[in-house]
Parts: C-alpha cells; sequence; structure tokens
C-alpha cells in the first residue's frame, strides 16, 4: 500500500496517554499508541510526534489556581518531557528507533532541539518526539506542533483526539452536534471551534498545513494512510 503522506506529525495531548483514569501514564494505553504507531512506520512514514502535559500538568489551568502563569508553563513543558520519555520507551519496546529532542534543555534525558538533527533522523528512519513544548511560555503544544511540522516540512498534521472529528458543538455534551468533513481555517476560527488553539490554525492557514482531526482509536491513522476518509479535514477551503 502506497500511503497518502510521506512524512506526518501526530499530535497527542498528555491525556491520551492516561486512559480512562486521566491522570498519570496507562501502560496498556501507551502501549496500544506505540502499536499504531509502528504501523505507521512500517508503511514507510517518516513519523514525527508532539506530546504534551496534561496528564501531569496543565500551565493554564495551575495558572488559574493561583501559580505564575510562565513558571505554570515550564512546569507544563517537563511534564511533556516526562510523556515523550514514556513513549519514547514503548516506541522502543515495539522495535522503532526513537529519539526525543526538546526545547528545553535536559541533556540527560533528551538531545536539544535542532531542526536539522531532527532532520537527519528522519532520514536515518528513525521516529522522533518533540517535547518540552516551544521552549517558552504563553505558547501551548498545539503552537508546538504547528511550529515543528512546518519546520520538518511535515504534509500534514495528524490531530488524535477522543471524538471523531471536528463538531459544531462539543459531542460531548450535545448529542446533536453535526460532525464536519471538512472545514476551512477561517470558519474553525471565526466560529471559535475548539480544533487548535488560534495561534496554531493561523500559523497553519498562512502556510497552508492542513489538519486532520480524528478519533485516536485503533487503526484510524492507518486508515487515514490508506486514503479512507476518517475524521475532520482543516484546510484552505472547506468542501
Amino acid at each position: 500500500m502506497k500511503a497518502a503522506y510521506r512524512r506526518l506529525l501526530i499530535k497527542l495531548s498528555g491525556e491520551q496517554l492516561a486512559g480512562k483514569s486521566g491522570f498519570g501514564i496507562s501502560p496498556t494505553e501507551i502501549k496500544r499508541i506505540a502499536m499504531e504507531l509502528r504501523e505507521v512506520h512500517e508503511l514507510g512514514v517518516d513519523v514525527c510526534v508532539v506530546i504534551g502535559g496534561g496528564n501531569v500538568i496543565r500551565g493554564i489551568s495551575a495558572a488559574a489556581e493561583g501559580i505564575d502563569r510562565a513558571s505554570a508553563d515550564y512546569m507544563g513543558m517537563m511534564a511533556s518531557v516526562i510523556n515523550a520519555l514514556a513513549l519514547q520507551d514503548a516506541l522502543e519496546r515495539e522495535g522503532l528507533v526513537t529519539r526525543v529532542l526538546s526545547a528545553l534543555e535536559i541533556q540527560s534525558v533528551a538531545e536539544p532541539y535542532i531542526r536539522r538533527r531532527a532532520e537527519r533522523h528522519l532520514e536515518k528512519g528513525r521516529v522522533v518526539v518533540f517535547a518540552g513544548g516551544t521552549g517558552n511560555p504563553y505558547f501551548s503544544t498545539d503552537t508546538t506542533a504547528a511550529l515543528r511540522a512546518l519546520e520538518i516540512n511535515a504534509e500534514a498534521i495528524l490531530k488524535g483526539t477522543r471524538v471523531d472529528g471536528v463538531f459544531d458543538a462539543d459531542p460531548e455534551v450535545n448529542e446533536d452536534a453535526q460532525m464536519y468533513s471538512s472545514i476551512s481555517y477561517l470558519e474553525v476560527l471565526s466560529q471559535g471551534l475548539k480544533v487548535m488553539d488560534s495561534t496554531a490554525i493561523t500559523l497553519c492557514m498562512d502556510n497552508r498545513l492542513p489538519i486532520l482531526v480524528f478519533n485516536l482509536k485503533a487503526g484510524n491513522i492507518v486508515r487515514i494512510l490508506s486514503g479512507e476518509e476518517v475524521g475532520t479535514l482543516v484546510h484552505s477551503e472547506a468542501k
């Protein structure tokens, strides 16, 4: 099978590693994700991952509780490094050579993020996990995903979620919510839809980088790569 994309950046939230508990790291869930990524890699696709830290701490939530916003964001970045190391371990147990590149310098456990180094790892067939956000407070891991995808010339961002795509209302609250098969960046921004934050959407829009929002259940990434219509495509013009 010829994959629909040659190089992908997959955006995962920290909560997805937690499984049903919503906190910490579920060995079962992280193994499932690693197995899925192995299947993608076996199709000859260059795989990059940006992972959040919300299963440990969310910077915005911590700031709302009274912690200094910049400090809270740095804590969230360090949480993403924890998750990246856990994912690296799970991927290597599946036989994939994996490198963690962190925007925060923690050289004992991760390589510093250098764009050309990331490119070389991908050329050698390694999976690259980007951690530590952008290295700056006030920027989300959504923005990190958009930035890194553009830097390494990914053909699309695949954002795994708990729901099937982008809806006109929260499907977990409103059973009448309707899912879009395709929607433009401008429609996402004007309707205030929770796809990615506005900085990330604008960055993707300015550079015409498509975003595919889908349910991260078993088999869906491979289905996307086989050309099946899965989830919601966010791009320049809605179909």
